[in-house]
């Protein structure tokens, strides 16, 4: 059985990191994989520099229960269920004791596709200590609608690909927490809502740290592929701390039409060197930042150009000291009209 050492709390509520992979030592799939020695160099800078791996429901249920935990936490997930997480990914977390999370797109498991685990594999690292958790059906982007498909039949869709894929879980492999993670990390207003309300907690992919002021419609993992994976910038990542937003407005990161949109962050509390923040662009650089009050608690944030179709996202982060940063992201989905 992976060990799960998770006892350690503080006084004071910290931030943890979740993780997100999805494919190791797949060269061909560079845009969604991980080298094995990246992998392996991210595992023993977690073990060199003491960080805690913790389960992901300790964390969630740390978050919801308003309990503390210690500033060095962190959790690992991969999504999509592709055969070197158990080949590759499994092995190593089991060396060290590690817990671990696979969000599971069902149909490509029952259809025995190559390239994915199957169940029989997933009942072993079940009994092993690895959580699975719903990542729909199909895999599709869930915000597109099809032809003539009015609301009422998208949200009826939704709950199918959703709820499906949680009973093929729970029939295969016992699961009962209500995780689901967004196919290709999108979602909006509506479909974040439709998962609150059928009692599940979503995960994203846009990057940031969990804190006090996570929603959890859509909570931030940073994702790591090949281009993205140095040991310096996952350093950095797993050492965050959480921009202390209580507002977004919008929230939604559905656009319909090329446009630039205007973000406003609204802050809990004024922090040291607020002033310094520094927003980054999707493919662009850095963003507009406008300080809309004087004790530097508001500010918009808005791009240099109008947001490509797709998926494109604000990172804003700002030194936390102690060589960590705060940081939040906005995800923005621009689709046609």
């Amino acid at each position: 059985m992976l060990l799960i050492l998770w006892f350690v709390v503080p006084s004071v509520f910290a931030d943890a990191s979740i993780f997100l992979y999805h494919r190791f030592g797949e060269d061909r799939h560079s845009s969604t994989n991980v080298r094995i020695e990246q992998f392996e160099s991210h595992l023993q800078l977690l073990a060199d520099e003491q960080f805690q791996v913790w389960p992901l429901k300790c964390i969630v249920d740390a978050l919801q229960g308003g309990r503390t935990v210690p500033h060095n936490v962190v959790a690992i997930t991969v999504d999509d269920a592709y055969l070197s997480v158990y080949q590759e990914a499994y092995p190593r977390l089991k060396a060290r004791g590690w817990p671990f999370t696979v969000f599971v797109s069902t149909e490509p498991v029952d259809q025995k596709l190559k390239g994915f685990m199957t169940w029989d594999q997933m009942r072993e690292m079940s009994r092993n200590g690895v959580t699975f958790a719903n990542h729909g059906v199909t895999h599709r982007h869930l915000l597109k609608r099809l032809s003539g498909e009015a609301l009422k039949a998208w949200q009826v869709r939704m709950l199918w690909e959703i709820e499906t894929a949680q009973k093929r879980l729970r029939d295969e492999l016992g699961v009962t927490v209500k995780f689901f993670a967004y196919p290709f990390g999108e979602f909006d207003e509506s479909l974040a809502n439709l998962v609150a309300a059928e009692g599940y907690i979503g995960f994203g992919q846009q990057s940031g740290p969990v804190g006090v002021h996570a929603d959890f419609r859509a909570l931030p993992r940073f994702p790591f592929s090949e281009a993205y994976a140095g040991l310096t910038a996952f350093r950095q990542k797993a050492r965050t701390v959480e921009l202390p937003v209580v507002k977004v407005d919008p929230w939604n990161p559905k656009l319909l039409g090329a446009q630039i949109p205007r973000l406003t962050l609204t802050l809990e509390r004024q922090i040291k060197r607020a002033s310094e923040i520094r927003c980054h662009v999707t493919g662009q650089g850095l963003a507009k930042i406008d300080w809309l009050r004087d004790d530097f608690t508001e500010l918009t944030v808005e791009a240099r150009k109008t947001l490509p179709l797709g998926r494109s996202r604000y990172n804003c982060t700002v030194p936390a000291g102690g060589g960590r940063y705060h940081w939040y992201s906005h995800l923005w989905i621009t689709m046609e009209q």
